[in-house]
């Protein structure tokens, strides 16, 4: 059995690095100590980070590069803590260059210290104008000592096609962190994240970012953490493990049992992972009637 705690994750104005550290270890700790072993935070989370560099909050180019140049060092705090606390944690995500591009990235931290990454891959059409943010590659799926796992960045997830790449890969559980803007915009991600479980007969997770800040990037956000599966044998008939208040600041906690999702594999009453290739390659005809 896993615990998974995901976060609906306030941003908030820091005077200098201590305050950072502090919340993070206080939110960390408090995960923790519910017994949590795998952390997930939101997109666009690292977006606190140029608030210490205290830059023009009307400057997005500005807040940008700040924070591309913190996260290294938010990223070693974050690593620290999930060393200290024999947790995997994955990190608010936050703009990072590479090779001369802007992408979202969010980094996947061991109890061991290891770090790894995942770049979005898909942007909304605000990131691609005006903030210029772009895809990059590859999808990666993680093989930990709690399983399997892969992580689908907000907009990622509500294209079947890169979660199916990643559950045919051997993915168990997808890790949605999200930034939205509308409740409509939260509402697209949790569809895709339960239609993604449904799909690929996985758990799914998503994480949200909640409240006004002084950014233009995430300047107003709606959302609600949750954490999913198939509606089949042995799981929740409605597809939903654990769900929180719009938002409402908090961890959402839930118990995932992968030999759950063998069985529903195997003895379900469905095989939309098996029976995938059967809806693939289908002819299409149009047909007039009167």
């Amino acid at each position: 059995m896993i615990r998974l705690a995901a976060a609906t994750y306030p941003l908030d104005w820091f005077a200098d690095w201590s305050a950072y550290e502090a919340k993070l270890t206080d939110w960390i700790a408090q995960a923790a100590g519910h017994g949590a072993q795998i952390l997930l935070f939101p997109e666009y989370g690292a977006m606190e980070l140029a608030s210490i560099a205290d830059v023009d909050a009307a400057d997005l180019s500005a807040a940008t590069r700040a924070v591309s140049e913190a996260l290294p060092r938010a990223t070693k705090i974050l690593s620290g803590l999930a060393r200290a606390h024999g947790v995997h944690i994955l990190a608010p995500s936050g703009p990072v260059f590479e090779g001369g591009r802007l992408v979202n990235r969010a980094a996947l931290l061991t109890p061991t210290g290891g770090v790894a990454h995942q770049d979005k891959q898909i942007m909304t059409p605000w990131e691609v104008a005006p903030w210029d943010v772009a895809g990059n590659g590859p999808l990666t799926v993680f093989e930990t000592a709690l399983g399997r796992i892969a992580v689908l960045i907000c907009y990622d997830c509500e294209f079947p096609l890169l979660a199916r790449q990643l559950t045919e890969a051997g993915a168990d559980l997808l890790l949605i962190p999200s930034a939205t803007e509308t409740v409509a915009g939260y509402s697209r991600v949790r569809i895709g994240a339960m239609a993604r479980a449904l799909e690929g007969q996985c758990f799914t997770a998503m994480a949200s970012l909640t409240g006004r800040y002084p950014l233009e990037a995430v300047d107003v956000n709606h959302g609600a953490a949750g954490i999913f599966c198939p509606p089949d044998t042995g799981l929740p008939e409605d597809g939903i493990i654990a769900s929180a208040t719009l938002d409402e600041p908090c961890w959402c906690y839930g118990d995932l049992d992968l030999s759950l999702l063998d069985t529903a594999r195997r003895g379900g009453g469905v095989r939309t992972r098996a029976d995938w290739p059967l809806s693939a390659d289908r002819a299409v005809t149009r047909m007039r009637l009167a």
